[in-house]
C-alpha cells in the first residue's frame, strides 16, 4: 500500500490523532473575501519528523489538507486558488523525495480530476511543463484539457515554477515581438507585460498564505503578489484545515488595503 493510500485509509479517529485541528474563534465568513488566494504549503517534512514518520508521509498528509482547502474555496466562492506544488529549486532535493512528489502530483491530479471537473473547477499549470517527466507532463496536460471550458474556481498549480524564471520568460517573449517589429517600447505597459505571465487574464493575488512559520515568499508569484496581504501561519501544512483558513481570511478582511494611497476620511 502506498503512503497516500495508507493516509486515506486511516479511520477518522486515527487521522484526527495525527493531524491537529483548529478551534474556530470567529463564526462564519468575513464580509470581504479575497478574489485570489496563493498558498505556500510548507512544513510537510517537519510534520512527519515530529511523528517519527518518513517525509513521504508528510507529503501524503499534505495532499489531504489541500483537498480540504480546495473544497473550501469552491464552497465559499473564492475565484482563484494558486498553490506552490513544486519549484524549480525543488529538483535539488534528494531523488527519493523528488520521486515521491512527482508520483503524488500524477496520481492525485488524475485521481481527483473527475470530482474537480464535476464541480466546474478549471485547472491551469504555472511553470515549465516541458521540464517534467513524461508521466507527469501527460497528467497535467490531461487535467488542463479536461477542465479547459469550466467556469468555476480557477485552480492554479505551480509546478516546475520559479518567479524569476516566469519574469524572464515574459521578457524574452516581449523582446521577440519587438525584434519582429510587432511592438515598440511605447507599447510596453503593466497590462501588456502581465499578459505574458502564466496567470494572464486572472486577478492579482489578494492574499498569500505561507504555513510553518517561515516568513518568506520563496520566489512565488512575485509580480502577481506585489500588493498581496501576507499571512505567515505557524501551523505545519498537514495540520492546516478550513477552520485555520477561515481565520486567515478574517485576518485578511481586517487589513486596511490602501495600495500606496491615503485612506479617505
Amino acid at each position: 500500500m502506498s503512503i497516500t493510500s495508507w493516509v486515506r485509509s486511516l479511520p477518522g479517529r486515527a487521522l484526527k490523532g495525527l493531524r491537529a485541528h483548529t478551534a474556530p474563534t470567529r463564526q462564519g465568513l468575513p464580509p470581504k473575501l479575497p478574489r485570489h488566494v496563493a498558498l505556500i504549503m510548507d512544513g510537510n517534512g517537519r510534520w512527519a519528523q515530529k511523528r517519527g514518520l518518513p517525509r513521504s508521509a508528510g507529503h501524503a498528509a499534505g495532499v489531504e489538507a489541500l483537498r480540504d482547502i480546495i473544497r473550501a474555496c469552491d464552497d465559499w466562492g473564492i475565484e482563484v486558488l494558486s498553490i506552490y506544488a513544486f519549484s524549480t529549486e525543488n529538483w535539488g532535493r534528494p531523488q527519493g523525495e523528488v520521486n515521491t512528489l512527482m508520483d503524488l502530483l500524477q496520481r492525485n491530479l488524475l485521481g481527483e480530476l473527475e470530482e474537480m471537473a464535476g464541480k466546474n473547477v478549471r485547472i491551469r499549470i504555472l511553470g515549465d511543463v516541458s521540464g517534467l517527466p513524461a508521466p507527469q507532463r501527460a497528467a497535467v496536460e490531461t487535467a488542463v484539457a479536461r477542465t479547459r471550458d469550466n467556469t468555476g474556481l480557477m485552480f492554479n498549480i505551480a509546478v516546475n515554477y520559479g518567479g524569476k524564471d516566469e519574469l524572464l520568460r515574459a521578457a524574452r517573449l516581449l523582446m521577440d515581438r519587438a525584434a519582429a517589429g510587432e511592438m515598440t517600447s511605447a507599447d510596453l505597459t503593466e497590462q501588456a507585460f502581465a499578459s505574458y505571465l502564466y496567470t494572464s487574464g486572472q486577478p492579482d493575488v489578494d492574499l498569500l498564505i505561507r504555513t510553518s512559520g517561515e516568513m518568506r515568499t520563496s520566489n512565488f508569484l512575485p509580480w502577481q503578489s506585489a500588493y498581496a496581504e501576507l499571512v505567515f501561519n505557524p501551523m505545519l501544512w498537514p495540520d492546516y484545515d478550513r477552520e485555520a483558513f477561515r481565520e486567515d481570511l478574517w485576518t485578511y478582511a481586517e487589513r486596511d488595503r490602501r495600495f500606496g494611497k491615503v485612506k479617505k476620511p
